[in-house]
């Protein structure tokens, strides 16, 4: 049996959506528990809303107080209708909504019988009933359902999705199917505080997330669409609004997303086992490459966030073992973007100043080689023999120029006489 939850805050239209089941002959009201009966006839939706308003105008702080359940059995059981009354009392009674009004609705427009139930998540004083890991009581509560009722068992099947889908392939037609089955894989089995960890974990399925907002009669409202991606993170199909997923997947969805994650994550701190192995990655294996592939060999993923300078200002780690997304900040100082970014930045910088450095110090000692080369054959001779060559060798000595003096003065005197 496979449950779904929805929840939303416009009563009058989920009553309209199943009540005109009803009206096709696809469906009909099949229980109800502390609701008006009316006295004569059948049930309308005026008479059905009725026994919710003293619950919504309690309500002051819910913003979406309108619970919508619906049960589905595997088409290979045969249900009756008693067993489907049944399967939502127990249902409605231990996910804690037992004492709460609530219709169900059968329907078979779909080629199987299942069944729709119609409550509020506030009770009579308007407080907002906990759904903490609400999604996890239900598939727990439905497992023990169907071994209490002999029903098939749902694992392996819709609900059991540990197994990881494929990357979306914008080449098909069926892009927004594929979009919700990762959306539905995600938010069942992730857990993530934050839409910078939430994009992380679809990147690694070719989706992203885009907050978008607007001005809407004087008031600001903020939405949230999804977009098909290629390889490398560029978009590659139509924006598809969130509110055209039937699952829970808007921001005010994923914010409550996020504050149950993080309950999680306070209570269980999964952050340890992955805060040691990024460390460790760090110390042993500083490039990136190497550090990547170490925290792959122990289950985790890496997903980086850069601007067009190569700038990393975000980065976060998957765990594929406890199934949750932290940003390195999360994790510790030591280990946030600016830390990575000089780690990965400065040792392509190092590399190359030490290239530089070697280049300019071979460059040296080829300049120093040559000169030395050059030098080598005045040094080797003796000083004066080598400077020999530079001085004039025909200068008389002193003594030498005295006698010359001295035989011209002899020859004038001889003459005169």
């Amino acid at each position: 049996m496979v449950a779904k939850i929805g929840r939303g805050n416009h009563l009058k239209g989920i009553l309209i959506y199943n009540y005109e089941k009803v009206k096709e002959d696809q469906g009909n009201i099949l229980h109800c528990h502390k609701m008006i009966y009316p006295l004569k006839g059948e049930f309308t939706i005026p008479l059905l809303e009725r026994s919710f308003e003293p619950y919504l105008i309690a309500n002051n702080r819910t913003e979406k107080p309108i619970l919508h359940i619906s049960l589905n059995p595997n088409p290979k059981d045969a249900v009756s209708d008693e067993l489907f009354s049944e399967l939502a009392d127990h249902y409605m009674q231990e996910m804690g909504y037992g004492d709460q009004p609530y219709v169900v609705f059968k329907h078979t427009d779909t080629g199987r019988a299942h069944i729709h139930i119609v409550s509020v998540c506030v009770d009579e004083y308007g407080k907002r009933i906990s759904d903490s890991f609400e999604k996890v009581r239900s598939m727990q509560l439905c497992r023990k359902l169907e071994k209490q009722f002999k029903l098939t068992s749902a694992i392996g099947t819709a609900d059991k999705k540990d197994i990881p889908l494929q990357k979306v392939d914008v080449k098909q037609d069926n892009v927004k199917q594929q979009i919700a089955s990762v959306l539905t894989f995600a938010n069942e089995n992730y857990k993530f505080q934050t839409l910078g960890e939430y994009k992380a974990l679809l990147s690694f399925f070719n989706v992203t997330a885009q907050e978008v907002r607007g001005i809407i009669h004087g008031k600001e409202k903020r939405g949230l669409v999804y977009f098909a991606t290629n390889d490398i993170g560029e978009k590659a199909s139509n924006p598809f609004k969130s509110s055209r997923f039937s699952m829970p997947v808007g921001l005010a969805d994923l914010e409550q997303k996020f504050k149950k994650s993080k309950t999680y994550i306070d209570t269980h701190k999964p952050q340890k086992r992955v805060r040691k192995l990024v460390r460790d990655a760090m110390q042993k294996h500083p490039s990136k490459d190497r550090f990547r592939k170490y925290l792959q060999d122990h289950k985790i993923s890496m997903f980086i966030r850069e601007n067009d300078q190569g700038r990393i200002y975000g980065i976060s780690f998957i765990d594929h073992t406890s199934k949750t997304v932290l940003n390195g900040s999360r994790l510790g100082k030591d280990l946030s973007a600016n830390v990575f970014h000089r780690l990965w930045n400065e040792e392509k910088e190092t590399t190359l100043i030490a290239n530089a450095a070697t280049s300019i110090t071979q460059h040296m000692e080829y300049m120093e080689n040559e000169l030395t080369a050059e030098a080598m054959p005045l040094f080797n001779a003796g000083v004066m023999e080598s400077l020999g060559g530079l001085l004039p060798t025909d200068v008389p000595e002193e003594n030498d120029m005295k006698k010359v003096k001295k035989k011209r003065k002899n020859r004038k005197d001889a003459k005169r006489r």
